[in-house]
């Protein structure tokens, strides 16, 4: 049988699921049906193939796997709108930054199975950072899950208690890691190079830098020892970077998204 996974809430994160998993060849467009308010925004995606809709309790009515990626300040409003469509056939896995297990059971009954997964952007390549859990009650389903993400990057589970802190070093992390490529990129645009070769340079090197601490299974620190030579150009930029707070600031970047991650549901 065909499976049918519905994407509630079609934004970045869900679209770019959809285009992984489509590109691992295990799903075509036609597995999927996206839904957004705002159906203009997907337009180019339903010329590939893919069902659009802006009614999310008729695109969740046939689906074997519901995907909730919506904000955090629209899950209950989503929940009640779809709950009565819902049943304890189907698979519920939440996006949703915040929200617990036990919030979504409070307007989906205790019997339709939730699982909570915490990727990143980098799931349109197949290069995600995916975070999985749930309660107790739904462990046995977390393998299928772990199985479709897998498809598209590396996972791993965690308990529920972790994922908000899951989201800010992962979900919100690929930003972080992202600003200080650029970073190195201006950085390399002042000392010599036009923008677009420091950019190239400098995204080039940090996929090096992160491939050799995953092949390598090595910290980083043994990294940095091999190319830092005793009054050498790399250790005179490194303490540099450290008199400025480099480490520090990264660090508490992390730490303050995760509080706000934390908060965003119950602002709602």
């Amino acid at each position: 049988m065909e499976t049918k996974i519905t994407v509630i809430g079609a934004g970045n994160l869900g679209i770019s699921l959809v285009t992984g998993l489509v590109d691992s060849g295990k799903y075509q467009s036609s597995n999927f049906t996206l839904t957004r308010r705002n159906a203009a925004k997907l337009e180019s995606l339903k010329a590939k193939g893919f069902t659009i809709s802006t009614n999310n309790v008729e695109a969740v009515k046939n689906a074997n796997v519901i995907i909730l990626a919506v904000l955090p300040q629209k899950i209950d409003e989503v929940l009640a709108e779809i709950s009565a469509a819902i049943n304890e056939n189907q698979l519920v896995i939440s996006l949703v930054s915040g929200v617990k297990v036990k919030d979504i059971q409070k307007t989906l009954g205790n019997d339709i199975p939730i699982v909570r997964a915490m990727p990143n952007t980098a799931i349109a390549i197949r290069e995600s950072m995916t975070c999985i859990a749930t309660t107790e009650q739904w462990k046995a389903r977390i393998g299928e899950v772990k199985e479709l993400f897998e498809l598209v990057g590396e996972t791993v589970t965690i308990i529920e208690e972790q994922m908000t802190s899951a989201t800010a070093l992962c979900a919100c992390g690929i930003a972080f890691f992202l600003r200080a490529i650029r970073a190195a990129s201006q950085g390399g645009n002042e000392i010599d190079f036009h923008a677009n070769e420091a950019l190239k340079m400098a995204a080039q090197t940090a996929k090096g830098a992160a491939s050799l601490l995953i092949a390598n299974n090595s910290h980083p620190e043994d990294e940095i020892d091999k190319v830092t030579s005793p009054k050498g150009c790399t250790i005179a930029g490194l303490n540099e970077m450290e008199h400025n707070g480099f480490s520090s600031s990264f660090i508490k970047g992390i730490t303050v998204s995760a509080k706000k991650a934390k908060g965003l549901y119950s602002e709602n």
